[in-house]
């Protein structure tokens, strides 16, 4: 299939191109239907479709749209994989079975948000809520600058937040605004007061398919931060040496591509709770885990976080003027979506490659 071809512009167009490519492929496909519709009246549904034998020892998972608006580029890779041959080729003749979930969060990717239909950071909604939740004391102070009363911000606002960056520095902004938090419920990054209907759906998925597999790699796939078409490849696990040990065994590949990781700073991503990626160890706790989040660079980050200031601030403002509307998600999709040839032909290239060393890893 054609690169450009398989890239969308819509959720609803690559949800088509999705189910179409898996089912021409003869993989299992089940879909997991959405209680809301989405942007243009569409329905909406995380899609799951298996390429190998459901009691497989080893599963490599590949999921796109964790934050929605990210899964423009998440879902082109996985409908370039499923008419890929020779990946297929490898993939089963290395006895790997490969779970493509489409769309973690198919509301976020229908109506150009990061966030869940609940306002909520996916990524950060994976905690014990039986307990109490971590405290971002930095956000909260933060919080009332980021989402002022009027959009664009004043240049009293803009001078505001300069200033914290000036005396903080941009890691401390970043993380700061991103860690998650959940004291905000229409604020950013918020991690939610309970499980979203993602977060419970997943769960689903992987007790579904991942409860047979002695080893279970994944890849999740992002965008949004470090350099415009850099994948940068990042330790998806806990904490643990031994895991850590695995991933750069299967996927660091020096120089611009290392394995980074959130616990010791290496990473562009900030230092995160609540993260997706724990609920293997809860829902396929007999399987090994080895992950990374592959993070494909497009915008610098204090754009990223204005186009996401943008974008709350709009959600809290429906009213606004259909000229702001439209200016707000034009910016959003911009920060997480490269809309050329060559940027596309970058994340084919460098997801392709991780994914022929996933399967080298598990096998291994």
């Amino acid at each position: 299939m054609d690169l450009h071809a398989c890239f969308s512009d819509s959720y609803a167009s690559a949800r088509i191109k999705f189910l179409e490519a898996a089912a021409s492929a003869g993989m299992a496909i089940r879909s997991y239907a959405h209680p809301l519709k989405g942007r243009d009246g569409e329905d909406l549904a995380m899609d799951v479709a298996l390429d190998g034998a459901p009691d497989a020892q080893n599963l490599f998972v590949i999921s796109s749209a964790c934050h929605g608006v990210e899964g423009f580029c998440g879902s082109g890779v996985q409908v370039f994989a499923a008419h890929d041959a020779e990946w297929r080729e490898r993939q089963r003749a290395a006895g790997v079975a490969v779970l493509y979930i489409h769309a973690l969060n198919p509301h976020g990717f229908s109506f150009l948000r990061r966030t869940t239909h609940e306002n909520v950071d996916l990524n950060r909604n994976f905690q014990d809520f039986s307990q109490p939740l971590p405290v971002n004391a930095a956000y909260r102070d933060l919080h009332p600058l980021l989402l002022p009363v009027e959009w664009p911000p004043t240049a009293e606002n803009q001078a505001a937040i300069e200033a914290y960056i000036a005396a903080e520095g941009v890691v401390r902004y970043q993380s700061a605004v991103s860690q998650g938090q959940h004291e905000f419920a229409d604020g950013m990054f918020f991690g939610g007061t309970a499980a979203t209907w993602s977060n419970t759906t997943l769960r689903q998925v992987l007790q579904t398919y991942g409860r047979k597999a002695k080893r279970i790699a994944w890849m999740d796939l992002h965008t949004g931060l470090g350099p415009s078409g850099l994948g940068e490849r990042i330790f998806a696990c806990r904490d643990e040496a031994a895991a850590l040990l695995r991933a750069r065994a299967w996927w660091d590949g020096g120089g611009a591509t290392p394995i980074t990781s959130i616990y010791d700073g290496s990473s562009n991503s900030a230092r995160l709770t609540g993260l997706m990626w724990c609920a293997v160890y809860e829902e396929c706790p007999q399987a090994e885990y080895t992950g990374i989040a592959m993070e494909y660079g497009t915008l610098p980050i204090l754009e990223m976080i204005a186009a996401l200031r943008g974008d709350h601030w709009l959600h809290l403002h429906p009213k606004a003027p259909q000229s702001l509307h439209r200016a707000i998600a034009r910016q959003v999709l911009d920060a997480f979506y490269v809309d050329t040839d060559v940027w596309r032909a970058q994340i084919i290239v460098q997801a392709r490659q991780a994914m022929f060393q996933a399967v080298d890893g598990l096998v291994s």
